[in-house]
């Protein structure tokens, strides 16, 4: 019996994409909030993209600590400041990509109906920002109230597919890995990762098709109302 339901987050819950724009911005953003001593946005934007940003996209089981690595990265250009100017970057820096986060109007009524027919409702994501301005991020657009378990990478330290990220989620909602469904649009990363561990899934194709072949999802979902469907009366 199906007692929880997981959700990836970018191109599940809400739609993703690179913005090269926003990526700059949020980058001259941080700077003026770090304050005196920060490089200027064009040399730090050039060091961001070929020391951090190759850890950050590419596959790997640890997370990293972002917040760390941007002080490392300062460092590495003799920047002055202490904790709280590159506190303060991080900050700037995530605020300016939170506008594009936007919860379907499907997705909240997938997820209301799920709730309202008694299964509990997660998150599991690769997320290396800070929790504590992801959870700020998530209050924001209505979805922290609508969550029974959070198991962020960031969190746990390591990225799906490895297990005690869904570890994480299953001892939160209190399932186990039979009672319980991962809904993601990452072949490798969300259905791999969770069949590994015996949790049935489900690939969201609403946002994004994944075609890589590396595994094969339980059902496939083009809408959040098929996931309905496929689980069926509970």
């Amino acid at each position: 019996m199906i007692r929880a339901v997981f959700f990836d987050w970018g191109n599940t819950l809400v739609a993703w994409e690179f913005d090269p724009e926003l990526f700059v911005e949020g980058h001259v953003r941080g700077l003026a909030a770090f304050g005196a001593g920060a490089p200027s946005q064009p040399a730090f934007t050039d060091a961001y993209s070929r020391q951090l940003l190759p850890l950050l996209v590419g596959e790997r089981e640890d997370e990293v600590d972002y917040t760390a690595e941007i002080a490392l990265l300062f460092g590495s250009l003799d920047a002055g400041g202490d904790d709280d100017a590159v506190s303060r970057f991080v900050v700037a820096e995530n605020k300016v990509w939170r506008p594009t986060h936007h919860l379907e109007p499907a997705v909240v009524e997938a997820i209301d109906t799920l709730r309202s027919d008694g299964l509990r409702v997660g998150l599991i994501s690769n997320a290396f920002d800070p929790p504590v301005l992801m959870r700020e991020l998530f209050a924001e657009i209505g979805l922290l109230e609508r969550l029974d378990a959070i198991a962020l990478s960031a969190e746990v330290g390591k990225r799906k597919p490895h297990a005690l990220v869904f570890e994480s989620a299953l001892a939160q909602a209190g399932v186990e890995p039979g009672e319980a469904v991962m809904v993601g649009d990452r072949l490798r990363e969300d259905v791999a990762g969770a069949q590994a561990l015996g949790i049935a899934t489900v690939q969201a194709r609403w946002f994004a098709d994944d075609d890589s072949a590396v595994a094969v999802p339980d059902a496939i979902a083009d809408t959040p109302a098929d996931v309905l469907r496929w689980l069926g009366p509970t």
